[in-house]
Formats: C-alpha cells, structure tokens, sequence
C-alpha cells in the first residue's frame, strides 16, 4: 500500500510512539488524521504534521463509531491505541476490565468493520494493528493485556485472509520493551533490569515498512525475546514453570504499581 497521498488514520497519537508514528506518517507523504481523548493536547503535533485532529474516546463504542463517521474517506488505519491493562486481575473492578479490553481489542475490531468496507469497494486500503508480544507469550501480572493481544493477534491475521481477495492488506507490528516513550515512559515506570529494549522510531519503522509491503507480522524487539516468545508461544506449559509469580521481580510490581492510575 502506497502511503503518499493516502488518508490515514491514527490512533493513540497523543503517546511517545503515536507521536513518532505521525511524524514518520507524515513524511512519507501521508494526508495524516490523529486521534486521541483529549483534541488539545494534539494541536501543537497537529500543526507540525499538517494533520487534522479528531477527538475519541476509544473506550466509548458511541465514540469509536463516531470518529468512523468523520473519517469516511480512511484508506490506512493505524491501530496503535492501547492501555497498560497490567496487575492481578482480582484487583480490577467490572469497569476497569469493561474499559481495558474496549481500548486494546473491542475499539480496532470495530474501527475495522467500521472503515473497511470502503475499502473493499474500492479495492485498495490497509489495516495496521500495533500489539505486542505480549500477544504470543503470557507473563505474570498481565492476564488482561495478555488477554487482548492474543485477540488482537488472531483477529488480525483472520481478517488479513478475509480481505486479501479484495485487495486490502492487514498487518501485525508486536513491539516488545519500548524505551524512552510508550507504557513505562508515561507512568515512569522503569523497565525491568537486564531487558533489552527498542525504540519508537523502531516501532514506527517497522508500522511504515508493514503498510507498504504487506507484511503480515513483525515483531519488533532484540533476537533473544523473539526467540524466548517463540519459545513460550509453542510450550506455554514449561515457560509458565520457569516464570510463574513467585519469581516476579521487585521491578515488575512497581511497574504495575505505576500503571495503576490508567486503569
């Protein structure tokens, strides 16, 4: 999918990572539309962009379709929104849970069915989710994100051989750790000690690089987590055994403790 002259839609903007992905959008010559919650806080990266702001609550199916309506013209969607969702699940309320699983998979499935029927008209388009490899291997404290992004996985690798036919491409892009922006940079959280991280230029690179060539996933991190998900994804029994609760380190509950107000 050629990105220059496209209209593409991109959620989660107001992040270090959307805020990379719009730069890089932009210039690949991309006619860039970014949304998030609050529309003010994305003037300023508006203006550097040249790309028109439309405000959305991801969380709010009322709001989702919305935002489908006033960006009819979508020819690239960009699904890059997403909550931390992290901690013991007996410590979310009914609301906590209803709100994390709208944003990271119940929001992109929607804005899917929602936007990609023009682009089976006109038999061109794209559809590019951002999850994680948190979606091919479970870790302790993340039942709930786990749980979105193994959704969020098989949906799209579906729906990519439900649309093909039409000409419309789908794509996967699993970051692993992100340094410097993203989850653990809005909160403050550190990342745990002795992991590797990548960037969000990587991240934006990889999201560019998918669109264009159709790439069905790609994950984004260094060989040894690859490998070490791979592991975990095709005997989740004996990674589970080797990283079950009672090794989780000092680090990672102080992530969770950090996160805990984006509930």
């Amino acid at each position: 999918m050629r990105i220059s002259g496209a209209s593409v839609l991109l959620t989660g903007a107001s992040g270090g990572i959307g805020r990379t992905l719009a730069r890089r959008l932009a210039a690949a010559g991309a006619d860039l539309i970014l949304t998030g919650r609050r529309a003010d806080t994305l003037e300023e990266l508006a203006r550097e962009t040249g790309a028109r702001v439309v405000a959305a609550d991801l969380a709010d199916p009322d709001q989702v379709a919305c935002l489908a309506v006033e960006c009819p013209d979508t020819d690239v969607l960009v699904a890059n929104a997403a909550l931390p969702a992290s901690g013991d699940l007996l410590d979310y309320t009914p609301r906590q849970i209803e709100r994390a699983l709208a944003v990271n998979l119940h929001a992109p499935v929607l804005l899917a069915r929602l936007l990609a029927p023009r682009m089976v008209r006109e038999g061109r388009g794209h559809l590019a989710f951002v999850g994680s490899l948190s979606g091919k291997a479970a870790t302790p404290y993340s039942s709930l994100y786990t749980a979105a992004k193994f959704g969020l996985r098989g949906f799209a690798h579906s729906i990519r051989l439900d649309l093909a036919p039409h000409g419309v491409g789908v794509s996967l892009v699993q970051p692993g750790f992100v340094g410097g922006a993203g989850m653990f940079a809005d909160t403050g959280a550190e990342v745990p000690g002795g992991v590797r991280t990548v960037s969000p230029g990587q991240v934006a690179d990889a999201v560019i690089r998918s669109i264009a060539d159709n790439r069905a996933e790609t994950d984004v991190a260094p060989a040894g987590l690859r490998l070490r998900c791979a592991f975990a994804n095709q005997f989740p029994g004996f990674a589970g055994r080797r990283s079950g609760r009672a090794d989780v380190p000092d680090s990672v509950r102080r992530i969770v403790d950090a996160q805990r107000a984006l509930r």
